[in-house]
């Protein structure tokens, strides 16, 4: 069963190529068939697929806002990668497609009001495109100890879903040079030498079992359909 997860945020900046290129290459490197689908028209996710070297684990990338999103058969995941400034139509289009969302946010005032609006946006999509779809946040590129660090994660505490549950934050993930490095190889921090990027990756941990967890319940709910 095709996994699909949409990385989101109409705020440009804030991440999203790196949150949608490390998870394919997260899923690549562990044996899966990917496809990452960059809608942005910047294409930063299918540039740094044109990095990556030919011995690596394949990703299929199409470049979804110049040709047509066929996706190769028994695909276990599609990472898509939106562009920023996206709301209305094209939006619940890309949401409708989703069956996971993931948001970063970046720590800064201007990203937390910007993200805010977004947010009701998105569930107001959710109660009328797919009640079904998880959705989650990331901080993004937060620099601990940090009075941005500390309001940002005051502002994530009190997330609410539209059924009053609190809306999933998670992880912290650090400003690292790593995915700086990984971006320019087309890598993605868990292709490096784990002790390398140790700290990286358990602030993916969280993550990357949540998104687990997702995939699970969504099979219970098509057996149980």
């Amino acid at each position: 069963m095709t996994r699909s997860i949409l990385v989101v945020n109409s705020k440009g900046g804030c991440g999203k190529t790196t949150v949608a290129t490390n998870l394919a290459g997260y899923y690549a490197a562990r044996g899966k068939k990917v496809a990452l689908v960059d809608y942005d028209p910047q294409e930063s996710s299918v540039e740094w697929l044109a990095m990556r070297g030919s011995d690596r684990a394949p990703i299929s990338g199409i470049a979804a806002s110049r040709e047509p999103v066929r996706i190769p058969k028994e695909t276990d995941y599609v990472i898509m990668d939106s562009p920023a400034g996206l709301h209305d139509r094209p939006l619940a289009d890309l949401v409708r497609k989703a069956d996971t969302i993931l948001m970063p946010i970046l720590p800064s005032p201007i990203d937390v009001r910007a993200a805010t609006h977004f947010l009701s946006e998105i569930n107001k999509l959710r109660k009328v495109v797919n009640a079904d779809v998880r959705f989650a946040t990331v901080a993004n590129r937060v620099r601990e100890n940090t009075l941005a660090a500390h309001d940002l994660n005051e502002y994530l505490d009190a997330l609410k879903l539209p059924n009053g549950k609190k809306l999933p934050v998670l992880a912290s993930l650090r400003a690292s040079q790593n995915y700086i490095r990984a971006a320019e190889k087309g890598l993605s921090i868990f292709e490096f030498a784990p002790v390398k990027t140790l700290q990286d990756r358990d602030q993916w941990a969280r993550i990357l079992r949540w998104i687990n967890h997702a995939g699970k319940a969504k099979s219970k709910s098509k057996k149980a359909a």
